[in-house]
């Protein structure tokens, strides 16, 4: 009996699929490196984990049974050597190019630094904001009275907040969204801390980005499809952004100045969604990382490390911040215990593929390393790599080796452009907070402080940081 044609499509369809799966299982060349057999064949099931804010967990287990080379899915590859990550993002300077996941972070329909793809037009764009985020700048007396400024601020609002418990996730929220938006937009910054621009805070560190970034990602044809039944308004946050940057005092210091009057000729809505880009990051990333930092200082199993802290700040009060090493050593360690993005960084292997750690990766491949598991799974490196131990960045000689693989702030020409000042928030907040106080946790704190990932960083499960302050002078015999 012959075949009817539907009969013949079908079969030749589940053949060609079935060619497909042979090759990427036998033949492919990633077919040879390790990882779970599924693989070979599919990502769905790191698409679920993605999904379900469990990749980052999901990845870290799987370099933990398979070694610092885990193949993800068909054509994804992870890495956690120092080789791997030298080669992935500082090859030429600034690594390979990124990968269509930075497509999520364009805003107000404009491609920013942090979201263009091929490294030869970020360099020309970083060229116009680097200055603003050298370490010389950053340190001017300007910016870092600035800073200050905000940090008595919130110093104001704990003293005034009339209860012993305070929740922090808010306050230090409040403080990085302050400090962020006085760099980018001053005089237009928020003044969140003191309740004025709360609800901006609020809508931006609350809101879920997980599932609606990850579904424009994988799914980019049907979200598309399901947005044009959707009327968009702009955020509460987009639209001050937009405002303050058409303002036309924008100080000497501030990045909207500096982009509103380069050489490039950027648009208005280029400096806003530039400045977007950057006080999205600033909230996060600062904000995340004082509160996990904080609340493990908090803990008494760290009591000894505020102890410490406390002596060294005491003693040395005219120092200048770069002059406290035990400072350094604490902040160092928060950002490596609970880096602000501490899931993988995808970037594009180049045309004719390159060799990892070892492996031929072929061209167009999406390889990554995610800092969660470069500073715990490399043991010679970071002797015990899950503990909170501040002191291993005293030991000058074992200093050098870790910075290669400190990945906090990302490595290359594309780290994070807001390192220094996110350094210099945290440094001057926690000198004038630990040489007042003292914390501990307090006794009705039941939230989760887990890792909750979103889409490229991750908060507190529970979104809720109870602490107590206790002046160090009443502690003192």
């Amino acid at each position: 009996m012959a075949l009817q044609l539907w009969e013949i499509c079908i079969a030749a369809f589940g053949l060609s699929w079935l060619g497909v799966y042979i090759y990427r299982a036998t033949l492919a060349p990633l077919s040879k490196l390790p990882g779970p057999w599924y693989s070979r064949f599919s990502d769905v099931i790191l698409m679920y984990k993605e999904f379900t804010a469990h990749r980052r967990v999901y990845i870290h287990d799987l370099h933990k049974k398979f070694g610092p080379v885990v193949r993800l899915g068909p054509n994804e590859v992870s890495f956690t050597s120092v080789e791997a990550l030298k080669e992935i993002y500082q090859s030429g300077g600034s690594g390979y190019d990124k990968t269509e996941f930075y497509n999520l972070f364009i805003q107000y329909g404009t491609r920013t630094t942090f979201s263009t793809l091929q490294k030869r037009e970020h360099d020309q764009m970083k060229r116009y904001i680097a200055g603003s985020y050298s370490n010389t700048s950053i340190m001017h007396p300007e910016v870092v009275d600035g800073i200050q400024e905000r940090v008595e601020a919130f110093l104001r609002q704990c003293e005034e907040a009339g209860k012993p418990a305070i929740d922090f996730y808010d306050y230090l929220h409040c403080f990085a969204m302050d400090c962020a938006s006085f760099h980018l937009l001053h005089p237009h910054g928020t003044k969140s801390i003191e309740g004025r621009d709360l609800n901006l805070m609020q809508e931006y560190s609350y809101g879920d980005t997980l599932r609606t970034k990850l579904l424009r990602y994988r799914l980019p044809t049907m979200t598309r499809w399901l947005e044009t039944f959707q009327q968009k308004a702009e955020s509460n946050i987009g639209q001050y952004v937009i405002t303050a940057c058409d303002q036309a005092d924008s100080g000497d210091h501030s990045l909207a100045y500096k982009l509103k009057n380069s050489k490039a000729a950027f648009r208005q809505i280029q400096v806003a969604a530039e400045c977007m880009n950057h006080l999205a990051a600033g909230i996060d990333t600062t904000g995340d990382a004082l509160c996990f930092l904080m609340h493990q200082l908090s803990q008494p199993g760290s009591h000894h490390v505020q102890d410490k802290l406390i002596a060294e700040l005491s003693s040395n009060k005219d120092k200048a911040l770069d002059e406290l090493p035990y400072l350094e050593a604490v902040i160092k360690e928060g950002l490596r215990c609970f880096p602000p993005i501490p899931m993988s960084q995808p970037r594009c292997v180049p045309s004719a593929g390159r060799i990892i750690d070892g492996y031929f990766i072929p061209a167009k491949a999406i390889v990554s390393c995610q800092a969660w598991s470069v500073h715990q799974l490399n043991p010679h490196i970071f002797y015990q790599g899950d503990q909170f131990l501040p002191e291993r960045w005293l030991d000058s000689k074992a200093t050098i080796e870790m910075n290669k693989l400190f990945f906090s702030f990302g490595a290359g020409g594309r780290s994070c452009t807001g390192r220094h000042l996110a350094t210099v928030e945290m440094k001057c907040l926690l000198r004038e907070l630990y040489s007042r106080y003292k914390t501990r946790i307090a006794p009705e704190m039941k939230g989760s402080m887990e890792l909750y990932d979103q889409a490229i960083s991750t908060r507190p499960l529970d979104q809720t940081c109870l602490l107590i302050l206790e002046p160090v002078s009443k502690l003192e015999p």
